[in-house]
């Protein structure tokens, strides 16, 4: 599991910004928002332009830097922060898996030009190199990592990271944490809930995203169901257009008309539970999800399913961005677990008031009459 993180010099990001998971109350209650010691799941609250689209693409640049799965075009750009003097971004990723702890961190220029990289593998420097530009040539220390890959031809290198170039060329046991890193961040996923199908990470591709349900009657049942509870009360079916080709098709209550183009007019609403459930279905085994802006489109009662829904994941760390101060109830999660973002710093609900917070308190009443400091 990610047990922190932090980005500075990135997009709006001009200080150092810190997510810890490991920064837990002994709080008695929704304790499945907790595993393994670490917090499983959390909502970020923050006005309008705080910077939380871009705090979520920070946590998701590892994605980009160490795999080919896909990052959406555009998404990084403006990388920089524009008042830091160009000076390079900072990310950092503390893992822990089991009694393992693995430290990553590196530096960039830009989206596709390294630094520097510095690898520490339960408390010990595996590597630690800087990258000569234009060239790529590295230097520094990387014996560490020389020793976990001893066969391997560093004169095959040829850019980007050492790390991912060492990794991607050794075969190492499934439990070694340097496997499991690798491991979890190939199975990271991003995605909006804006009515665009723009996502990073978990897959390649997603020439799937119209058709997954078409073969399969037990899924488009499924989908129906999550309708249903949301509320809406079309139809689901599978039709044939004129071309001989399968499509969904949706049949309004009452119509008189018969079934219309599924895609073509579905509300926004439809459209981002259709992603939601898209994703769940073929990415059951995501190891962090982050969703922003998850329930701009939904109304709060079902957004407060939504969420007990993806808590209820057992084996996936979930971050949701929201402006919906109707989940800000013990009912669902807990202070440690409801963060602010602000220009300055993401806090908890618990960080950023000198109030203990118990069980009883109304979370939202606080957060309306401004008693959590940012």
């Amino acid at each position: 599991m990610l047990k922190l993180f932090e980005v500075e010099g990135f997009k709006n990001f001009s200080h150092r910004f810190v997510l810890d998971f490991s920064d837990m109350r002994d709080y008695q209650y929704n304790e499945h928002c907790i595993k393994d010691g670490l917090l499983k799941s959390g909502i970020i609250y923050g006005k309008n332009s705080s910077g939380k689209s871009n705090f979520s693409l920070a946590v998701f640049d590892i994605v980009a830097h160490l795999t080919g799965n896909n990052v959406s075009p555009g998404l990084y750009d403006n990388y920089n922060n524009d008042v830091s003097g160009g000076a390079a971004a900072q990310f950092r990723y503390v893992f822990r898996f089991g009694e393992d702890e693995v430290d990553y961190s590196y530096a960039k220029i830009s989206s596709k030009s390294l630094a520097k990289e510095k690898l520490i593998l339960n408390g010990k420097t595996i590597m630690s190199v800087g990258y000569k530009m234009p060239g790529f040539d590295f230097y520094g220390t990387w014996e560490g990592l020389q020793s976990l890959a001893p066969t391997l031809n560093f004169s095959f290198y040829k850019d980007g990271s050492v790390l991912k170039y060492a990794l991607n060329n050794t075969a190492l046991e499934a439990e070694h944490p340097l496997y499991k890193m690798m491991d979890f961040v190939s199975r990271m996923l991003w995605f909006r809930s804006l009515g665009e199908n723009r996502y990073i990470g978990y897959k390649t591709s997603t020439d799937d995203f119209n058709r997954f349900m078409l073969e399969d009657t037990a899924v488009l049942v499924e989908f129906q169901e999550l309708l249903v509870m949301a509320g809406v009360e079309d139809k689901i079916v599978v039709g044939t257009n004129a071309d001989g080709k399968k499509h969904l098709y949706s049949i309004p209550p009452k119509s008189i008309t018969g079934s219309i183009p599924f895609f073509a007019t579905a509300s926004n609403g439809t459209k981002a539970l259709y992603a939601l459930f898209y994703w769940t279905k073929t990415a059951p085994d995501t190891s962090l999800l982050f969703i922003d802006e998850f329930d701009a489109y939904y109304h709060f009662e079902l957004s407060e399913t939504i969420v007990k829904l993806l808590c209820a994941m057992p084996n996936t760390q979930v971050i949701l961005t929201s402006h919906n101060t109707n989940l800000l109830t013990n009912r669902i999660m807990r202070p440690d677990c409801l963060f602010i973002l602000s220009p300055d710093k993401l806090t908890s609900f618990t960080n950023a008031t000198n109030r203990e917070l118990r069980e009883g308190h109304n979370l939202e009443k606080l957060y309306a009459s401004g008693e959590f400091y940012e």
